[in-house]
């Protein structure tokens, strides 16, 4: 978090809330990407890019130091990714299961 910061925890979660539903009201890949290139400088969504790009590695089971190796990415980096990929808040799994499942078009309006 930046110093000097006077938000509340309420209202960070709502400004986090209102960048998450501007994500999840995005339409598609290309939709996602002019939204990302807008909302990123260059290295910080090649940062994003690096992490799901490890994501996909570690899944393999290949050590840290060839994921480093191949990706130029820390070795710590990768270590965060492992630690939240196992005990994180579980956004890596649905994102992985939901992309798997990408040819089945998203109906956010479905109630089923």
């Amino acid at each position: 978090m930046k110093p000097n910061r006077d938000d509340t925890s309420s209202q960070r979660k709502r400004n986090e809330d209102a960048l998450f539903n501007a994500v999840d009201s995005l339409q598609g890949t290309q939709e996602c990407r002019n939204f990302f290139k807008d909302l990123c400088t260059p290295a910080e969504l090649q940062a994003l890019v690096d992490r799901w790009h490890v994501v996909g590695l570690l899944r393999r089971d290949l050590p840290y130091r060839r994921i480093h190796d191949m990706t130029g990415v820390s070795v710590t980096t990768i270590g965060r990714v492992a630690r939240f990929l196992s005990d994180g808040f579980g956004g890596y799994e649905a994102a992985i299961e939901r992309s798997n499942h990408k040819h089945h078009p998203r109906n956010k309006s479905a109630s089923h």
